[in-house]
C-alpha cells in the first residue's frame, strides 16, 4: 500500500515535530517537513494526501513580521476545501479558525501552561479521530493566545476550564488543537527557558524532569494512537466526519 504524503509546516524553530515524527512515520506516512520562517511555503496542497501544521511564538495575524503567514493560512483554508485531512496544533489551530472565518486573540484569563486535562464534548463520540479518546486525555499546554470565535460550523470537540476552544474540526477532516502532543521533555524546558513569564504560571513543579517524562508518557499513550488514526484518515481507511461509519469495509 502507497504511504500517504503529508506537508508538515514548522512555524517557529523552537517547535519542532517531537514525538509526532515517530508516530507518524511508524503508521506508514511519508513526511515532507517544511520550515516556513526559512523555506517558501508550496503555493499548494497537490500531491499531498495530509498536511501537519505545528506551532510557533508568533500571533496568527502577525503577518508583518512574518509575511509567510498568509500562505500558511491559504493551504489551510485549502485543506478544508480540497477535503485534504489537516492537523493544526497551537498557534497552527489558531491559524485554521483565523483562515476558515474564525477569531483569535490574546487570551484574556493568562497564559495556559502545565500538563492538564480537557474535556470531550458529546459531538465528539461521532467523530472518527476523537471518539476513542477518553472523555478527559492528557494534554501538555503552552500558550497566551486562544481562538476566541469558532469558524461557523465547525464542530467543538474539547474545551477546558480556562479557554473553551481547546479542539475543534471544520469540514470533513482539518482539525485544531490548541493544547500539545507533540512535545518532548527538552522541548518543554527549553520553553520555559525562553518564556519565563509564562512559565511562572505554571503549578509548581510542572518543569520537574521525572514529572515530565511521566506525563510525557501518559500523553504519548493515548496520543500516538490518535496520530495512528490521523495517518489512516489520510490513507482513506477511515471514513471522514459526516459519512456513515467510520472504517471502510475491509477488501
Amino acid at each position: 500500500m502507497t504511504a500517504p504524503r503529508l506537508l508538515v509546516l514548522e512555524l517557529d524553530s523552537a517547535d519542532p515535530l517531537g514525538t509526532l515524527d515517530g508516530w507518524l512515520t511508524d503508521a506508514g506516512a511519508e513526511l515532507d517537513v517544511v520550515r516556513a520562517f526559512e523555506q517558501p511555503v508550496p503555493p499548494t496542497l497537490d500531491g499531498y494526501q495530509g498536511l501537519i501544521c505545528l506551532g510557533g511564538n508568533m500571533g496568527a495575524l502577525d503577518d508583518l513580521e512574518f509575511p509567510w503567514l498568509a500562505d500558511v493560512r491559504k493551504l489551510l483554508s485549502q485543506s478544508v476545501a480540497k477535503r485534504v485531512p489537516a492537523l493544526a496544533i497551537c498557534l497552527g489551530s489558531q491559524l485554521l479558525a483565523v483562515a476558515t472565518g474564525g477569531q483569535a486573540r490574546r487570551g484574556p484569563k493568562g497564559p495556559e501552561v502545565g500538563v492538564m486535562l480537557v474535556a470531550k464534548r458529546d459531538v465528539s463520540s461521532r467523530d472518527p479521530l476523537f471518539a476513542e479518546l477518553p472523555w478527559t486525555p492528557d494534554v501538555f499546554q503552552f500558550h497566551e493566545d486562544e481562538v476566541h470565535v469558532l469558524p461557523p460550523s465547525a464542530e467543538h470537540l474539547a474545551a477546558s476550564p480556562k479557554y473553551d476552544n481547546q479542539a475543534f474540526r471544520v469540514g470533513e477532516s482539518a482539525y485544531g488543537l490548541q493544547f500539545h502532543i507533540e512535545t518532548t521533555p527538552d522541548v518543554v524546558l527549553n520553553w520555559a527557558l525562553n518564556s519565563p513569564d509564562a512559565a511562572a504560571t505554571a503549578r509548581p513543579g510542572t518543569f520537574d524532569a521525572e514529572r515530565l517524562a511521566e506525563a510525557h508518557a501518559d500523553i504519548a499513550e493515548v496520543w500516538q494512537p490518535f496520530a495512528e488514526r490521523f495517518v489512516r484518515l489520510t490513507r482513506g481507511e477511515l471514513e471522514p466526519a459526516g459519512h456513515v461509519g467510520f472504517e471502510l469495509p475491509l477488501v
